[in-house]
């Protein structure tokens, strides 16, 4: 008894498993291109005087380096505002308030998460309320209370005790330290962590600190990469808040900089090459960690 022989194939039926991965291919390209056209303009328009930014923008030209190309506008931010003040203002600024804000977030996430104690998950929803708060909405009471709080200052060999946070770097960094959706990221992560292990280290004679310390935080990599990436974006972006509480030209970050390129003849060259200095920095810094953040998510510690 012969077996039967196999239906020929149709012609198209091996085309289809190939066309398909090259056409989301196409859409993710098409759909690159797209949200990065705005980011060409502004590089290729930093490159041209203002005439020729206005004459090329009916033409494909205003996204292509042509014409009269040349650095001056750079050269003529560093000469219109202190550029490279408002830069170390924002990294600083940025650092600290990114450092600070893992610590003591991922402190209450662990209390809130790791340890017994009555009332944890009203204070924890009492937490995560305050994320339907606008910041607009407060903003004004903050102002008030900042300039009502102490602080300690070294006067020569002496401390003294100061009123009012304005027109300083705390008043930048500490207000946005504590933050409820870093809580609550760090919660829900920590809640993935075997709690088996903080038993165990109890027994070899750990603390509450050394659990959270040696145990606990080695194994949030990925949350720690998470909440460092969202604290520092609205930190480096800050603009309302010091506009509203730094008077000193010395202490403002790089976002309210842009506001001097409107205040006497604007030069949409100086503004386009400004933006690109304080964008490619952040958008560099996200391109070259971007595959070690997906891989740290991918191949992280234990998972409950």
């Amino acid at each position: 008894m012969t077996s039967a022989s196999p239906a020929p194939a149709r012609p198209g039926h091996h085309r289809r498993p190939l066309l398909r991965p090259l056409a989301v291919q196409a859409a993710r390209i098409l759909l690159a291109l797209f949200f990065a056209f705005p980011i060409v303009f502004m590089l290729v328009s930093s490159l041209k005087p203002d005439q020729q930014i206005f004459g090329d923008l009916d033409s494909v030209k205003a996204f292509l380096p042509v014409g009269h190309v040349s650095l001056d506008n750079y050269a003529g931010v560093f000469d219109r505002v202190p550029a490279t003040r408002f830069l170390i203002n924002s990294i600083g600024v940025s650092a600290v308030t990114v450092v600070l804000g893992i610590f003591v977030n991922s402190l209450a996430a662990f209390a809130l998460s790791r340890m017994r104690w009555r009332g944890k998950k009203v204070v924890l929803a009492a937490i995560i309320a305050t994320l339907i708060v606008p910041f607009e909405t407060f903003a004004l009471p903050l102002v008030w209370w900042v300039n009502q709080l102490p602080w300690l200052q070294m006067n020569g060999f002496r401390l003294t005790l100061t009123e009012g946070w304005l027109d300083t770097y705390r008043v930048q960094i500490l207000p946005f330290v504590a933050n409820a959706f870093s809580v609550f990221l760090f919660h829900q992560y920590f809640q993935s962590v075997p709690k088996e292990l903080d038993e165990a280290a109890i027994i070899d004679g750990a603390g509450w600190f050394g659990i959270y310390r040696r145990i606990v935080m080695p194994l949030s990599g990925p949350a720690v990469a998470t909440v460092a990436i969202l604290t520092f974006l609205p930190a480096w972006n800050s603009y309302l808040w010091p506009l509203m509480v730094v008077q000193s030209e010395s202490l403002r970050p790089v976002m309210v900089g842009i506001q001097y390129f409107f205040q006497l003849n604007p030069s949409w060259g100086q503004i386009m090459a400004y933006a690109s200095m304080i964008t490619v920095p952040v958008l560099a810094l996200f391109v070259a960690f971007q595959r070690a953040f997906v891989n740290s998510i991918a191949s992280s510690g234990v998972k409950g």
